[in-house]
């Protein structure tokens, strides 16, 4: 078994660039952009537990800022299980990481993204 820790330091400048873009939507009250943007950090980060714990925090946070209960409480659990999974390597490669998705089910990756993880040496 494999064990996951913190990104690669190829990876780490997307999974930044996204965590930006969302901060900059976010402010700009673009709400449904920014949360796309938190999806796409959930891809690039959930194999690595800090990235991934990270991640599943600002879902929660926006949940918050949005009063969205079903958010809130669907990303409870992930953010308590999330890190765990990624350290294990049983995580559900592509799955963007709210509450609108089983946490559990893997999900195709856009090319784009493809891209970014063949830049980095990363198989997904």
């Amino acid at each position: 078994m494999k064990f996951y820790t913190s990104i690669p330091k190829g990876l780490k400048p997307y999974f930044n660039t996204e965590l930006e873009k969302y901060r900059i939507e976010y402010a700009n009250r673009n709400l449904k952009s920014a949360w796309n943007y938190l999806e796409r950090a959930h891809i690039i980060g959930q194999k690595y537990p800090y990235a991934h714990t990270l991640v599943h925090w600002k879902m929660l946070q926006f949940g918050f800022k949005i009063k969205n209960g079903k958010e809130i409480f669907g990303q409870i659990p992930r953010l308590i299980f999330g890190g765990i999974k990624s350290f294990v390597g049983k995580i559900p490669v592509g799955n963007t990481g709210g509450a609108n998705v089983p946490p559990l089910k893997p999900f195709p990756i856009e090319k784009d993204l493809q891209d970014i993880f063949i830049k980095a040496g990363i198989s997904v």
